[in-house]
């Protein structure tokens, strides 16, 4: 049996405050709104009770951000890509934010069981104005518990139209890309944070998120495995290698605090989940 699920989410400003609605099909909730930091910003937590995907089961969301608006969405877990014996599982979402909105799209780890035939496809639409703080955090295989990711494969699409667009696939079999000094090094876990804005980033902005960023780099015991960057004048981009997903999720948590500070002058309010 596989699973189709799909959620819209529209955040709206109504009377200065952001307002979360909300229709699903299938096995995909939205919990209660949470306001910790005042009317402006409405956080919520994306539910996938099943918690993971097989082959064939497909995860769709579509958001949208209205005028002034400023979502924030995280998850209670990781999402499981579970071994897959036909077909592909699909998690996508697309994400169009209107002038002058915000949106943070801060998930928790995607990891790929042995075996697993993945699609992970985020796409985001921005309007002039708008900004977006993301991340995307993969681990391949647990090698913790000594279930490596010998089989399968990891398809990655991530994109800002007329902007950006990286795609990849990590293949299992691909010993070099896994392991060579040129490609994961033998790193097992994946992560990237991007800033992102609808307009050209003023260049001294643009500086100040990739100092801050450095600097926290530079204390990082990931230092040697990440790196800050400006790709295009409206992206900024940080991306970390490491061995386990622990080490990357806290370097990822600061950055995130420091560029939420810096750019948007909002303190790094951490939701409730990401401390349990």
């Amino acid at each position: 049996m596989t699973w189709l699920a799909r959620l819209d989410l529209d955040y709206t400003l109504e009377s200065d405050r952001s307002v979360a609605r909300y229709l699903h099909e299938g096995p995909l909730r939205i919990l209660q709104s949470l306001y910790p930091e005042g009317d402006a910003v409405c956080h919520n937590v994306l539910v996938h009770p099943p918690s993971g995907l097989v082959g064939g089961d497909t995860l769709d969301m579509r958001v949208t951000v209205g005028p002034g608006a400023h979502g924030l969405v995280t998850t209670p877990g990781a999402t499981r890509f579970y071994r897959s014996d036909t077909g592909l599982a699909t998690q996508q979402v697309h994400a169009r934010l209107e002038t002058g909105s915000r949106l943070e799209w801060l998930p928790l780890e995607a990891i790929a069981y042995n075996g697993c035939e993945v699609i992970n496809r985020a796409v985001f639409d921005l309007a002039p104005g708008a900004e977006l703080i993301t991340w995307d955090i993969t681990a391949l295989g647990l090698p913790a518990a000594d279930m490596p990711f010998t089989q399968g494969a990891f398809r990655q699409h991530l994109e800002i139209p007329g902007v950006w667009l990286e795609r990849g696939m990590l293949s299992a079999s691909d010993t070099r890309l896994l392991n060579s000094p040129l490609g994961l090094a033998g790193q097992r876990c994946m992560a990237t944070l991007v800033f992102a804005a609808g307009s050209a980033i003023a260049s001294e902005r643009a500086d100040r998120a990739l100092a801050c960023a450095r600097e926290l780099l530079e204390a990082s015991e990931l230092r040697l495995t990440a790196g800050a960057t400006s790709p295009h004048q409206q992206v900024i981009v940080l991306r970390v290698l490491s061995p386990v997903t622990e080490p990357a999720f806290q370097l990822l948590r600061k950055v995130w605090a420091a560029w939420r500070q810096e750019m948007w002058g909002l303190p790094g309010n951490v939701p409730r989940l990401w401390n349990m």
